[in-house]
């Protein structure tokens, strides 16, 4: 396909008016069709810097829920579908034209040519200079993905708002425990932590498609009081409506793969396509007291109305 076909393709799969979109069913074939407008846009702006909130307008997706639904489908992240994009596309200059090696890998995203030899030696199986040698166009090796076999039960409720009071953290998702610990301590030196009190997250991004020290959550805890923001305590309103709830039992760890599974599998088979606010966990015990493998967590995951 050349360059010209694919930008008249993309032009004619888009605009689709998201309401247009959002009329029909959310099935599998719904999001297919969502996610090949992302890569036939993706395809046409290969040397646009990435957009991902452009690309989740693109889906007609909430940008909470894109980056996890388009890697769950693909089995790659954005970044990753325009770098393998992009090498295809340095394969096709490797041995149709005569065009200089550091000037193929400055157009394929890369600031040297040992980067992006790298890169296409991983990708291809041999390096630049000897694709273009070979004189000939081979499809890259495949990459493998692993799929998520267990199956988890998924229940539809109509949740409550919560106003929870806590601490944003930035960083690995894994850390979060350090923002409780902070926020546990403040609660308690006021007294204000009780048998009933509950804990919640809210996660912003995909830890698949976002740098690990870039994630962005909140650690909340839903107190009985009001709390007036302090530039150390925040007060964040979770909305209300219908979610899809998954119940875990287990160490914390374990929650990617619910999270894989659920976006990857039961969403676009169900029927319903995510609301526009972050998901978010609700943890059901104290991890303090019990062993990992009796943590419960619930997972909550908005669901348009």
């Amino acid at each position: 396909m050349t360059n010209d076909s694919i930008s008249a393709d993309a032009t004619a799969a888009w605009p689709v008016p998201c309401s247009a979109v959002a009329a029909r069913a959310g099935t599998r074939l719904d999001y297919g069709d969502r996610i090949d407008r992302v890569a036939v846009y993706i395809a046409a702006h290969l040397d646009e810097p990435l957009d991902l909130d452009r690309l989740a307008e693109v889906a007609c997706f909430s940008p909470y829920h894109f980056h996890r639904v388009y890697r769950a489908i693909t089995g790659e992240t954005a970044a990753e579908t325009l770098r393998r994009l992009r090498l295809h596309r340095a394969a096709g200059d490797l041995v149709r034209d005569s065009i200089a090696m550091p000037a193929i890998a400055r157009r394929a995203g890369y600031g040297s040519v040992e980067a992006f030899t790298r890169a296409f030696g991983q990708s291809y199986g041999v390096t630049p200079a000897a694709y273009r040698k070979r004189g000939r166009l081979n499809p890259p090796v495949p990459a493998t993905h692993q799929t998520e076999d267990s199956m988890h039960e998924v229940e539809i409720r109509d949740l409550p708002a919560h106003r929870i009071v806590g601490l944003p953290h930035t960083g690995p998702y894994m850390t979060i425990g350090v923002s409780f610990d902070r926020l546990y301590a403040w609660a308690s030196k006021q007294g204000l932590i009780g048998p009933g009190t509950r804990s919640f997250a809210i996660y912003y991004d995909d830890p698949e498609s976002v740098k690990p020290e870039a994630l962005r959550s909140f650690a909340g805890l839903m107190l009985n009081l009001g709390v007036v923001e302090d530039g150390l305590i925040h007060v964040v309103d979770i909305p209300g409506g219908p979610h899809a709830v998954v119940r875990h039992q287990g160490p914390y760890a374990e929650l990617g793969a619910v999270y894989r599974w659920l976006y990857g599998e039961w969403l676009p088979n169900s029927g319903h396509a995510p609301g526009d606010a972050p998901c978010y966990e609700e943890y059901l015990n104290n991890p303090r007291t019990l062993p990992p493998a009796e943590w419960l967590t619930e997972i909550c995951v908005p669901l348009a109305g």
